[in-house]
Order: structure tokens, then sequence, then C-alpha cells
């Protein structure tokens, strides 16, 4: 019987193989961007921390009402606990998320001026602010390279790819930015982000259908 052969993944190291998952993505993905809608950086941020166990789907349908009521942190800081949970109630975890607008809003009133801070350091002082919405805002509203977001969509597919085993979403980012070039790392969460939602889901993913699949330990496993 002539012996299997190994499959693509196995044949090649994982840089080589993360160029070659980013030249899959590009080309299948080339219009990505985040899909939470806002004008400004100090929209992204709150609706960044809206999205938190929310779909972007939902937190696109809240978010106009809200900035037409509060355009800016001077008024988000301002309105009452009462009345911002019933604005944001529909995203879920209301009342913590209404906590977390206002001090985070109060934050930027009083400590920033009135303006979104432009670094990791400082955007990590903001109530409800991790590295995760640090580096969407950071990226997507201000084109800076510090880091990659890593939400459940990233995270799933690239442990799927064998790309890192880490349970923490910061050490994951850290093993991703240590194979993946800098200048992609802003495109590379997007496209991911992308991928995990039409392909790559959590319950049943198309692995037959993924244009990954040559790269992936996982979906050679469950095509086999």
């Amino acid at each position: 019987m002539k012996p299997k052969s190994k499959p693509q993944w196995k044949q090649i190291d994982t840089a080589t193989r993360a160029v070659e998952i980013l030249k899959i993505l590009k080309k299948h993905y080339p219009q990505s961007h985040t899909a939470i809608g806002h004008e400004n950086p100090f929209q992204l941020l709150i609706a960044t921390i809206l999205s938190a166990q929310c779909t972007d789907e939902r937190v696109n349908m809240v978010t106009p009402g809200l900035f037409a009521k509060y355009p800016g942190p001077q008024n988000l800081a301002d309105v009452s606990q009462e009345e911002l949970e019933r604005e944001i109630r529909s995203t879920g975890f209301y009342r913590n998320k209404s906590k977390l607008i206002r001090g985070c809003s109060r934050d930027i009133i009083g400590k920033f001026g009135g303006t979104v801070p432009e670094t990791m350091e400082e955007l990590l002082t903001l109530p409800g602010v991790g590295r995760k919405t640090a580096n969407c805002v950071l990226g997507n509203a201000l084109g800076k390279l510090c880091g990659i977001v890593v939400d459940t969509h990233v995270h799933r597919i690239v442990v799927r790819l064998g790309l890192s085993d880490k349970k923490n979403a910061d050490k994951v980012e850290e093993d991703l930015m240590a194979i993946f070039p800098k200048r992609s790392w802003i495109d590379l969460s997007n496209m991911l982000i992308d991928h995990g939602r039409k392909i790559c889901n959590a319950r049943k993913p198309l692995c037959a259908q993924c244009p990954l699949l040559p790269a992936c330990p996982t979906g050679a496993e469950n095509v086999c």
C-alpha cells in the first residue's frame, strides 16, 4: 500500500505557513474592515465597549440613536446611570456597561482633555478598556500599529490553524505578533473576523469550503 503523503500544513514551518495564510486571506477578504460603525475614535471606543457579549449588528442598531443624543464624552459623562441603561439595554449587561461608559467618558474629560488618548498605555487606564478594545481603536480609528485585535473569532481560528495554543487572548496576541509582519496587524484581525463569520464558525466550520484548508491541521482532520 502506498504511504499517505503528509498534509500540506505539515510540510512547512509556522513562519512560512503564516505568510501563506496572510496571502490567502488578502485574496478572499480584500476589503475587510471593522464591522462596528463609527465616525470618530470616541464612537468606536464606546461601541467596542458595548460589543462585549453582543453582536456588532445589535451594537450598530443602538449606537446611531445613542450618539445622536450623546455625541461626545462630556455628554456621556453627564448622563445618569438609569438613562444610559435604558439607551443600551438591548446590548446586554447594560448596568455594567453603563458604569464603564460613564467612567470612561469622565476619565477622557478629566485626564485627557476630552480627546481619546492615542497610546496603548493611556487607553488601558480607561474603565472597560482592555487590549482588544484598545487595539481596535488604535488600529481602525487611528491607524496605529500597536497590536492585534484578538476577539472570539480570531482566537478560535488561530487555535484551529495551530498558530497558538494559548487560552489567554493577550498571550495569543503575542504569538501572532511574533509570526505576522507588523504592517499586516490591523488587516489581519479584520480578515480573520470576517473569515470566522463566513466560514470558520464556532459550531460547524465549513472546512471543505475553506480557502485556508491546505494550511489548517484542524480542517485536514475534519475533511479526511
